[in-house]
């Protein structure tokens, strides 16, 4: 499996643009985050070229514009971001962040059956 690139929170927000739609140039960027973030336009070209050097995104060449994509997926930067965090902070146990998690959160009924589906899914799974 291809390594992922360590994204920062600030990349993570210019991800999500790409994330929703792609080829983007650094201009559209820069609108769509303008109601965001309140991010200078060479902050958003900075955190772009991050992305690239990291090879989170590639680009095109269009004359003089270029075209930039992800080359990762949101799924697989979530899932590695969770694991991150689960490593961090609960030394990689799964059980006691769920149970810090439901002793500190208000579930609804909804909320609690979703959970039990999801649970006996994974239980179902071989």
């Amino acid at each position: 499996m291809k390594k992922l690139p360590k994204i920062s929170e600030a990349e993570w927000r210019v991800m999500k643009v790409f994330w929703q739609e792609s080829p983007l140039t650094a201009n559209k960027v820069i609108e769509r985050l303008s109601d965001q973030a309140d991010w200078n336009p060479k902050t958003i070209r900075t955190l772009i070229n991050r992305l690239v050097q990291k090879r989170a995104l590639l680009y095109d060449k269009e004359g003089r514009s270029y075209l930039y994509y992800p080359v990762v997926e949101e799924s697989a930067c979530a899932h590695e971001e969770s694991r991150s965090f689960l490593r961090r902070v609960y030394g990689g146990a799964l059980t006691p962040m769920l149970a810090a998690f439901l002793e500190k959160e208000n579930l609804s009924s909804e909320e609690i059956e979703e959970l039990k589906q999801m649970l006996d899914k994974r239980r179902a799974k071989p």
